[in-house]
């Protein structure tokens, strides 16, 4: 007769062990992103970016008012409502930067009066007004607002970010987001180190106790609550927890203030005011 294959007429144990020997076998399939979707993140950045240049270059497409309006909110006890409309625009357009240069741009016009203003209070020479000038834009604002971004957002999404489940798609901080906090910090920084101490001058300049304790608390106080708007803006974010690490550098702000006023009887207090004169003009 002829044989018959065992494997004809397997048992359902067989069966049943066979499959699960072969699916122990088979790897299983991870869901990971195409370099389609990469892609498309990559085209929808630079359309974000080149879309901000564009109106950048035309005044008309700014919305000049409400930027005006969030800068007044950023000086009122409240200033953590600018951010609801981060949130809004998440909402509505999927991103939580602003789309719209005009915050950015009405800052670049107010350091560029700024500037002249000073170059005229201390009579300096056109080279030394343009070298101030280039010095506000680039090193009081662009550069640190580049490098505290930077750092906030890879300290917000590698230590800050809630951790990923099943259900929750796991978000990160956007950098131009995060260069949107430095600029809303910046603000009414602006307004203490470049507005009220302009009109402060013949007072902070004079060597006097009272000229460093006015000077240095001015500086202390625009310094602490730029960190404190910065805090702000990471709060704001709803998958980031233990924010108020950006509340530490105003104890160290606090620290250095402190320490400067104990050490003026001993001759080792500085005027800040007086200090960065002598950088910028003489």
């Amino acid at each position: 007769m002829r044989r018959v294959s065992n494997t004809a007429f397997s048992s359902p144990q067989n069966m049943s062990a066979t499959s699960r020997k072969t699916s122990a076998s088979t790897p299983l399939a991870i869901p990971i992103a195409s370099p389609s979707s990469l892609d498309h993140h990559r085209q929808f950045s630079s359309h974000r970016y080149t879309a901000m240049a564009s109106r950048l270059t035309d005044l008309g497409q700014m919305d000049v008012q409400a930027a005006l309006d969030q800068m007044r909110s950023l000086l009122s006890g409240r200033p953590q409502i600018v951010y609801k409309t981060a949130y809004y625009r998440k909402q509505t357009k999927n991103h939580w930067a602003r789309d719209d240069p005009a915050f950015s741009a009405l800052q670049v016009g107010f350091l560029v009066v700024a500037a002249l203003a000073y170059s005229v209070a201390f009579r300096t020479t056109i080279m030394g007004g343009l070298s101030f000038l280039l010095y506000s834009l680039l090193w009081n604002w662009l550069v640190p607002g580049i490098i505290v971004a930077t750092i906030g957002r890879e300290l917000a999404n590698r230590h800050l970010a809630g951790t990923q489940s099943s259900t929750h798609v796991k978000q990160s901080v956007e950098w131009l987001y995060a260069f949107d906090i430095h600029c809303n910090s910046f603000f009414p920084m602006f307004c203490l180190l470049y507005v009220a101490q302009f009109f402060l001058l013949p007072l902070v300049l004079s060597p006097s106790l009272f000229a460093l304790l006015l000077s240095n608390t001015l500086y202390a106080a625009a310094f602490s609550w730029y960190w404190y708007i910065t805090h702000l803006g990471y709060r704001s974010l709803p998958f980031l927890s233990n924010t108020e690490v950006f509340l530490f550098p105003v104890a160290a702000i606090a620290l250095v203030y402190v320490l400067n006023l104990v050490g003026y009887p001993f001759g080792m207090g500085w005027n800040a005011s007086r200090l960065l004169a002598q950088v910028y003009f003489y």
